[in-house]
């Protein structure tokens, strides 16, 4: 909503060369640049004048390529860059001038979608600092206004999961059902999503087994590749997994990074989602075949400690830790530290998508995680946020005990079989899925429960993981830079 906003403002769709002077960091802020590479456009951060002439003059003097040059108004861009450029200052002021700035500057989590949803339909001029405030309680964030908004966005849910066909389709989906998944939990408003998992079932059985050969330079596009992927952008980093976190409980922490300068992607988790191979799978760069022990966790250290050895670092410059007093020594490059909260949340959990919103709220408001990621990044380090999995709400089907191969794992949404024993019984009794063992050890079979059912007790409402529905694979990689957060005019970590 507030990206389609901002883009109407600056006529986007009228204009191949564009220039915003954004200020404020509002064109970040709405996901402005996503939408723009939807319309064909690149996007180019400005910095200095030397290496935009060295990396993107050619397009500025092509007619052919559209590009937005997103700049601070204290930037010097040179006259013969402008003039080719259609210039737009973006501010508060600027998009909503019927409203009193300073209120608006004053809040510490304005939503700009809410914002935007409800700014539309005033026609009055507010800009009294109560006049303000009271559109603000009454209006922006009024029942009615979230209810709009809600159903606004389950529209563009159901037309986009119809037209999904790539890994980045799914992912631009899965923010969607998050951000609605929040709203619904937080506002006590029934909408339902679960079809979208139940699409993305049919997809990944399909299309998982190709990820591997997809890439992509602003995410990993599997957790395999995530160390990869990290090594090659960072000299000195710290990878922290947060077990069992789902793009619904992101939303909610994120609230706590307000000022933080990151950049927000996502990976996929492997397939099953259990911690054990998928977080193994995240710290040793392997796929599920190739680890020593998929089902135990009891080698996960030495697995991330040999890959990052195989990417350059001594010993010395590894480090390994859980738990949010995590420190690494001024010799450690390569960091990862495993925080269990929220995996521990979900298997408590006895009240849903309601109970993780409100407990994952609480652990926001603790300010332990950011408290953790400025002291990393006050010390020089990189920070990559991350998951091995997800989880996703379940109502039990019956409790299953003694089948399979024994597997060192809270999840009840899968089954290992050696020999093949009673696999056609078990597939037609729960209605399982026979996964077709992408990236896994092929002497074994591995049944999965469909979405929403688990191997809890018989009819028990349930937070859990370990299947293949978006919830549970589709995790966030967040990217936060320690050059971009230091320092006087960077960031709020000093």
């Amino acid at each position: 909503m507030f990206a389609d906003y901002l883009l109407d403002y600056i006529s986007a769709s009228y204009y191949n060369k564009i220039l915003l002077l954004d200020d404020e960091g509002l064109a970040l802020t709405a996901g402005v640049p996503d939408k723009l590479m939807a319309l064909g456009f690149d996007v180019v951060i400005y910095k200095d004048d030397l290496s935009f002439r060295i990396e993107h003059e050619t397009k500025l003097k092509s007619d052919e390529v559209k590009i937005v040059v997103i700049a601070n108004s204290k930037n010097y861009i040179p006259y013969d860059v402008r003039r080719r450029l259609r210039s737009y200052f973006i501010s508060l002021n600027n998009l909503f001038p019927k409203l009193n700035i300073d209120v608006l500057r004053e809040q510490d989590e304005l939503d700009f979608e809410l914002l935007c949803m409800a700014y539309k339909k005033n026609f009055d001029k507010l800009t009294s600092r109560k006049q303000t405030e009271d559109f603000l309680q009454n209006k922006v964030y009024g029942k009615e206004n979230i209810v709009d908004h809600v159903t606004a966005l389950a529209l563009e849910l159901k037309k986009k999961t119809t037209m999904a066909t790539s890994y980045s389709d799914w992912i631009a989906v899965s923010e969607i059902k998050a951000t609605i998944d929040v709203l619904a939990a937080e506002h006590q408003i029934e909408v339902d999503t679960q079809y979208v998992n139940e699409a993305f079932c049919v997809f990944a059985l399909q299309n998982f087994g190709k990820l591997s050969s997809e890439i992509s330079l602003k995410m990993p596009v599997l957790v395999s590749r995530a160390m990869e992927y990290m090594a090659d952008r960072s000299k000195k980093y710290v990878v922290v997994v947060m077990d069992g976190m789902s793009k619904f409980d992101w939303r909610i922490l994120s609230d706590s990074f307000r000022g933080l300068k990151y950049t927000q992607s996502a990976t996929f988790a492997m397939i099953p989602t259990t911690t054990s191979v998928s977080r193994q799978c995240l710290l040793s760069g392997k796929y599920p075949s190739q680890l020593s022990e998929p089902w135990k966790q009891n080698k996960e250290r030495q697995e991330f400690v040999s890959c990052a050895k195989s990417l350059g670092f001594a010993d010395n410059q590894i480090g390994y830790e859980r738990g949010y007093d995590a420190q690494f020594n001024s010799f450690v490059r390569c960091g990862a530290v495993i925080i269990n909260d929220i995996d521990d949340i979900v298997h408590a959990q006895q009240q849903g998508r309601l109970g993780m919103f409100n407990d994952i709220r609480v652990l926001r408001d603790q300010h332990k995680l950011y408290d953790m990621v400025c002291r990393f990044l006050s010390n020089g380090f990189d920070v990559f946020i991350t998951a091995d999995h997800g989880n996703t709400p379940c109502r039990g089907l019956g409790k299953l005990i003694g089948t399979g191969l024994e597997v060192e794992t809270k999840s009840r949404r899968m089954l290992v079989l050696q020999d093949f024993a009673n696999k056609d019984v078990l597939l037609k009794k729960y209605d399982m899925i026979d996964y077709p063992k992408y990236y896994l050890k092929k002497d074994y079979d591995y049944l999965i429960c469909k979405v929403g059912d688990s191997f809890d007790a018989k009819d028990e409402d349930v937070m859990t993981h370990g299947g293949i529905s978006i919830d549970e694979v589709i995790v966030p990689f967040i990217t936060i830079k320690a050059v971009d957060n230091i320092g006087k005019n960077s960031g709020i970590c000093m």
